[in-house]
């Protein structure tokens, strides 16, 4: 029987299960045929044409039935594995963290060790509450602390400094403490001290003042460790006294005085500029037109509508009261003036006819001479009812009103001389005139004006010319000219000072070195400058500005790519960032600072973990205190969760007093205040109102400025000075409000990312903020008592918001004893 061969095609069998002898004799049949070449070639090739032809078909049809069968089985086994793998492409992500994922080494036991030294060393007043605690050990490479007023932040940060050094063995040389201004410095310094020797740690002053910096100062020794720049010195401390005398000078970062040195820079590089550069030439005619020009006064202004009434009866004197004061100028000697041709022109005001006294034909403006403030204000014409003053004045308020003609209203023999350098291009002594950008408050010398302009927009860590190439005004809009020529000034100004011996450089420019804009020059400092960068604690950080903001997050990269072998053989390993602040107390929006870093503390400083402290508990204020600020504020946008609430020693609850602008009642309370022994903060909003009060409270002035420095309890400053400050009873004098739109600072926000998108004025927006928040500032200076004076609505600014806007009715918190209270 045939063996099976089920391996083979069907068409194969029959020859494969023959007999095996039949097989056999065919097999030697054939071999003798081909060893007799007996073949038959034509049938044999036929044959093999046959053989290969059904040979090849059969052999494709069992390879493909067989190949088909072990292929699906196969694909069946690349298909699992390739499920478990993703076919979708993706590089590795980026690492933007500015910290290594590290954590203070903080044990059970040292966490201990230190909570009973706090216990045995500090009185039971100044221990730290468990929100404090939480702060003190945080271990996370980042921590964000928010701080409402009053919050013991100091002694807490100080408590945090000695876990650093004293427990875990930080040098003082890995960490700085920032402070804002010489003042807090210079506090928190002897705080430092004063705790550091209850733990045996003897501190100097120098040591301290290692520690504790401003910005400013750990910012300028990186400066100086660049080649050239060894002397470097910082425009903001230049002074008039000896070399080196600056060493220890702190610049006040919200100081914006211009001094001597200072001025005498600034003028001799105008003067080579106007020199040299005919664009900058041309662009300082229309600024010194629209700086002499006559401003414009409203209509309806009430000293329009009043002398509107006796324009006819003007118009008929005018001719007479030119010839009048005609002759006072010619006999001081500031008439005629070169440059202005001496032809009298008329113009109609309401129908009537009015004279000026010259034309200025570089200028294309007409001048009127006025009555100058050191003439005796009495003089007359002959049989006139009105002195030659009082004419002149109902004149010039119809020429404001009126006028619409391109006008100089000379107002004193000074204001000529200034025109006269003017028309006569002498920039020797710098513009001779003052300007006022849109939106500033006050005018102010053409190169102060440009000073604060440049620091506003570097601040937000702009550069200038950059920033100005993407302004636009309209195209009669002499803040147009302004920038151009601010854009050529002030990178005149930059190469001016660099060429100074030794060379001289602003602040802000040192920032700009070494901010994330220039990585690279952080890479030429070494480890010993940089390393003081490694554990920043930073107080007041709501007040921090974008062009800080980037500098700090670029030593804070460049201290991690150097890994660990910058730290090896030392205590402190890694780095770590603590920031202390508040954003409600964040008042500096007008030079530039912004609360929203702090706001969003995550996001702008990205760490593996952050650790966040709410200090909720007030120190200072009593209950109604905190509530009537806190209601003010709370309108503006904030951290979410924040209500103080008063701790201490507790105290008798008094309301926020609302009163009517009166200073004789307000100079009655304060004395009544200070006899009591109480300590006092007169705070007001501008220097004017400074010099109004003094009067009513001279007696006060006189008793306490007689005593020992450190005895005194009357202080008058700021409500943007007070911060940081308090006492028993604090007299609030005038309003916070948001007066002026300032086309420029909006467009530079947007530039700088600041503001909401969509919002087409997000400085205007953050200044309406920030008028709440600086009430708010006022009124939690005080311990018990709070008095704020406040002036009626002003009809020229009434769509302006107040903060008294904000003083709630029927609230314990306040009583507002104006005749018509505004609703909350």
């Amino acid at each position: 029987m045939a063996q099976h061969t089920p391996d083979l095609p069907p068409e194969l069998r029959p020859l494969a299960e023959m007999p095996w002898f039949k097989r056999l004799a065919a097999r030697f049949f054939g071999h003798g045929l081909t060893r007799l070449r007996a073949q038959h070639r034509a049938s044999w090739l036929h044959g093999q044409a046959d053989g290969f032809r059904s040979g090849h078909t059969a052999g494709v049809e069992y390879g493909f039935k067989e190949g088909k069968l072990e292929g699906l089985e196969e694909g069946r086994q690349v298909l699992l594995i390739r499920d478990s793998r993703s076919t979708e492409h993706r590089p590795p992500s980026v690492d933007n963290h500015l910290f290594d994922d590290w954590r203070l080494p903080l044990s059970a036991e040292l966490k201990k060790r230190m909570k009973a030294d706090v216990a045995r060393l500090l009185p039971a007043h100044a221990q730290p509450s468990l929100a404090q605690w939480k702060m003190i050990f945080s271990d996370t490479p980042s921590t964000s602390v928010i701080a409402g007023a009053g919050a013991g932040k100091s002694t807490t940060l100080v408590l945090r400094i000695l876990l650093l050094t004293h427990y875990l063995g930080f040098e003082l040389d890995s960490m700085t403490v920032v402070t804002f201004t010489r003042e807090s410095r210079k506090d928190f310094i002897n705080k430092l001290i004063e705790m550091f020797a209850l733990w045996g740690q003897p501190l100097s002053l120098q040591q301290a003042r290692e520690l504790v910096r401003t910005f400013h100062s750990r910012i300028l020794p990186m400066v100086r460790s660049l080649p050239g720049f060894e002397r470097l010195q910082a425009f903001e401390n230049l002074s008039n006294r000896p070399q080196g005398a600056d060493e220890e000078v702190d610049s006040n970062p919200f100081d914006l005085r211009i001094n001597d040195a200072q001025r005498q820079q600034l003028n001799a590089c105008y003067h080579r500029l106007f020199n040299q550069d005919q664009r900058f030439r041309q662009l300082i005619q229309p600024l010194a037109k629209a700086a002499l020009q006559l401003k414009e006064l409203e209509r309806d202004h009430p000293d329009v509508q009043k002398r509107m009434a006796v324009t006819e009866l003007a118009a008929k004197r005018d001719e007479e009261l030119c010839d009048a004061i005609e002759d006072l100028w010619f006999r001081a000697g500031a008439w005629p003036i070169k440059g202005i041709e001496p032809s009298r022109q008329t113009f109609e005001i309401n129908g009537s006819t009015f004279h000026c006294h010259g034309y200025i034909p570089s200028f294309d403006a007409w001048v009127v001479l006025g009555f100058d403030p050191r003439e005796n204000p009495q003089i007359c014409r002959p049989n006139a009812k009105l002195s030659v003053r009082a004419e002149w004045a109902v004149k010039r308020t119809l020429f404001q009103a009126f006028c619409r003609k391109p006008l100089i209203w000379l107002d004193s023999y000074e204001m000529s001389k200034r025109v006269l350098s003017t028309l006569a291009g002498d920039a020797s002594a710098g513009p001779g005139f003052d300007y006022k950008v849109k939106g500033e408050l006050v005018s102010a010398p053409l190169l102060d004006c440009f000073v604060a302009a440049a620091g506003f927009i570097e601040n937000l860590g702009l550069d200038v010319p950059d920033a100005v190439g993407r302004m636009s005004f309209a195209k009669d809009d002499p803040d147009r000219f302004f920038f151009e020529a601010l854009s050529l000034f002030w990178r005149a100004l930059e190469d001016h000072l660099l060429d100074q011996k030794p060379p001289v450089m602003t602040y802000n420019r040192m920032f700009a070195l070494f901010s994330e804009h220039s990585p690279e020059n952080l890479k030429l400092l070494s480890d010993e400058l940089l390393r003081p960068m490694s554990h920043l604690m930073i107080d007041e950080f709501q007040d921090v500005s974008p062009q800080i903001v980037s500098w700090i997050r670029a030593s804070l990269a460049e201290i991690r790519s150097r890994g660990p072998a910058m730290h090896v053989g030392r205590g402190a390993q890694r780095s770590s960032l603590l920031c202390v602040g508040d954003d409600w107390q964040s008042i500096y929006g007008w030079r530039g600072s912004s609360p929203s870093y702090f706001m969003e503390f995550n996001k702008e400083f990205p760490s593996p973990s952050t650790t966040r402290v709410m200090l909720s508990d007030n120190y200072r204020s009593h209950q109604h205190i905190i509530d009537a600020a806190e209601h003010i504020v709370r309108a503006a946008p904030a951290i979410p969760g924040k209500k103080a609430k008063a701790s201490g020693a507790p105290k008798a609850l008094q309301p926020v007093n609302v009163l009517e602008r009166d200073d004789q009642a307000l100079g009655q309370r304060l004395a009544e205040h200070y006899n009591r022994g109480d300590s006092i903060l007169m705070l007001y909003r501008k220097s004017s109102d400074k010099l109004l009060i003094e009067q009513h409270i001279q007696p006060v002035v006189n008793v306490d400025s007689s005593l020992p420095y450190e005895a005194r309890r009357l202080k008058q400053l700021t409500y943007h000075s007070a911060k940081g400050l308090q006492a028993d009873a604090v007299f609030l004098l005038g309003d916070c409000q948001h007066l002026t739109s300032s086309p420029y600072k909006n467009q530079v926000y947007r530039m700088a990312g600041l503001g909401k998108a969509g919002d087409s004025e997000p400085y205007d927006t953050a200044q309406k903020d920030e008028i709440l928040r600086l009430a708010y500032v006022g009124i939690t200076r005080a311990v018990s008592h709070c008095y704020w004076y406040v002036e009626p609505q002003d009809t020229q600014a009434v769509n302006m918001p107040r903060a008294s806007d904000r003083v709630a009715q029927g609230k314990a918190f306040f009583v507002d004893h104006r005749k018509q209270p505004q609703n909350a």
